[in-house]
């Protein structure tokens, strides 16, 4: 009789039972310790929870704030800023191309003004905040360090994230303005300004959370991640920069699925990998060899068909994350294949965290995975797998070249497609998608953003256009672009830019016209 072949979602075949004949090169080492495949902390959380974030954002910095409010007091000890399209593309709310758009999957930021409504009543130096935002998170960065300054603020104190991650734009998201080239020059440039001046800020959260929500596979997840990271820390290293200061201050971000082990292997193969590409690079110190990765749970997973099951789903790839190691978390709620999340959705998301680390036990030791024969064999078969697909990357001329040449979107576009397949034929069961269905529809109440959101913010960036100092907007803007061209840090000039209330589009506009758009 014919044995049934079973696969992980990255084609790993799965033994019928696991001995220790399985684990052919088995990792000794303990949690701190390179390569730090048990965790990048010896005591892990026992030492400190994760930092539990709730991703917010949507219409106005005045609603997002009252939102982050509500969350902090819940129990949330990091803020994660969702922003909206014309924000994360360097067009003001009142653009032509910003139509429809203003305010829908995250907040509008079109000024220093904006960003004091959002944190109004929030020390940023208590808080940590992560913000999700790449071809212009220099703006918002530049943003945050402004009303840090006019809140007295010590910048050695700041902490947080900017993802910052542009590469991964060009592969699989889409939200880029420049040229890979002139993109990386600005990457560096927040590199080399925040180890100065903000050395606690993480400077990037390379991510493969949108490689995985494009459609690849968890294999394809960190292969990818990882070539990305390689090439920031290579062009980082050509600039001059000490691979030891800027390495501490890069972090990643993960996507959590539902194959619970194939993602603890995921994450514990991703750490050891880095270990050796960064040890490879020239880093000597260990801080700089440390992956630290921040996970949310996979939005691509929810299903708009039964969407109390994503609960369920929320749950597993919580426990995942968790018993993969990772420093911060983000669940997605229920609601959120229909719409922006509720209060009520975001609130069951925040008590999933809570409940699995202090009723589940998942926290009380390091790595408790370790040591199974599965999740060891597991583990090595998901990083060979990785290092090869990093090796054609290499052969290629790196992720740069392999964006350029469209070998990272077709290959993740092969495996969306595979997936999409599996689930049409109903070898891939998704429950209540395509089993286990019922007929009735279950009535979720949305969360849906009033399209005069639009209006407001277009009467502030009129009102605050009438009262600035135009004379100062232009001379600063005419420094920025003296930067660009001559290959200065770009990061004081816009800093200079946001503090004379200069918008995010006209600072985007300024670099448009040195750098041009890519097409």
């Amino acid at each position: 009789m014919e044995q049934n072949i079973v696969k992980t979602d990255s084609g790993i075949e799965i033994k019928e039972c696991y001995t220790s004949e399985n684990i052919t090169a088995a990792d000794q080492s303990n949690a701190g310790e390179f390569p730090f495949t048990r965790g990048v902390q010896s005591s892990m959380y026992r030492g400190k929870l994760w930092t539990m974030r709730q991703y917010a954002g949507f219409s106005t910095a005045e609603e997002s704030n009252k939102r982050y409010h509500y969350l902090l007091n819940q129990g949330v000890n990091g803020l994660s800023v969702a922003f909206d399209l014309p924000t994360q593309i360097g067009y003001d709310s009142d653009h032509a191309l910003s139509d429809g758009e203003v305010g829908k999957v995250g907040v509008a930021i079109d000024s220093l003004e904006d960003m004091e409504k959002l944190f109004e009543g929030i020390a940023l130096e208590k808080v940590s905040t992560s913000m999700t935002i790449n071809a212009t998170g220099f703006i918002l960065l530049a943003f945050y360090v402004a009303l840090a300054k006019k809140q007295g603020a010590d910048l050695q104190k700041i902490s947080g994230t900017i993802q910052n991650d542009i590469l991964k734009e060009y592969a699989a998201r889409g939200t880029y303005i420049y040229p890979p080239q002139p993109s990386m020059r600005i990457i560096t440039d927040i590199f080399e300004w925040c180890s100065q001046e903000l050395p606690k800020w993480n400077t990037i959260s390379i991510s493969g959370y949108h490689i995985r929500e494009a459609g690849s596979t968890a294999v394809q997840e960190i292969a990818f991640t990882l070539s990305n990271g390689k090439a920031y820390v290579q062009a980082a290293l050509a600039k001059g920069l000490d691979i030891n200061v800027f390495g501490k201050r890069l972090s990643f971000f993960f996507n959590a699925h539902n194959n619970l082990f194939e993602e603890v292997a995921k994450f514990r193969a991703a750490r050891r990998m880095w270990a050796n590409i960064m040890k490879e690079l020239g880093a000597t110190d260990e801080k700089s060899m440390m992956l630290r990765f921040h996970t949310q749970t996979g939005g691509s997973t929810l299903t708009a068909q039964q969407p109390l099951n994503n609960v369920s789903r929320v749950t597993i790839q919580t426990l995942a994350a968790v018993l993969g190691g990772t420093q911060s978390l983000h669940t997605n709620g229920y609601d959120e294949a229909l719409s922006l999340p509720t209060e009520e959705a975001a609130t069951i998301a925040l008590r999933t965290q809570q409940i699995v680390a202090f009723e589940s036990g998942a926290a009380d030791t390091v790595d408790p995975l370790a040591g199974s024969y599965f999740v060891e064999s597991l583990t090595n078969d998901v990083e060979a797998a990785a290092w090869k697909l990093m090796e054609t990357i290499d052969a290629l001329g790196g992720s740069v070249a392999a964006i350029e040449s469209g070998f990272m979107q077709d290959e993740i576009a092969r495996s969306a497609y595979e997936y999409q397949k599996q689930i049409e034929n109903n070898s891939k069961i998704i429950v209540g998608v395509n089993t286990f269905q019922i007929q009735k529809n279950e009535r979720i109440p949305g969360f849906k953003i009033d399209d005069s959101i639009q209006k407001m913010q277009c009467e502030k960036i009129a009102l605050l256009k009438s009262k600035r100092d135009n004379n100062a907007v232009v001379v600063s803007l005419e420094q920025l672009t003296k930067a660009a061209n001559a290959q200065d840090n770009i990061m004081p000039a816009v800093i200079q830019c946001v503090e004379n209330l200069c918008t995010l589009g006209e600072i985007a506009d300024a670099l448009r016209n040195v750098f041009g758009e890519y097409k």
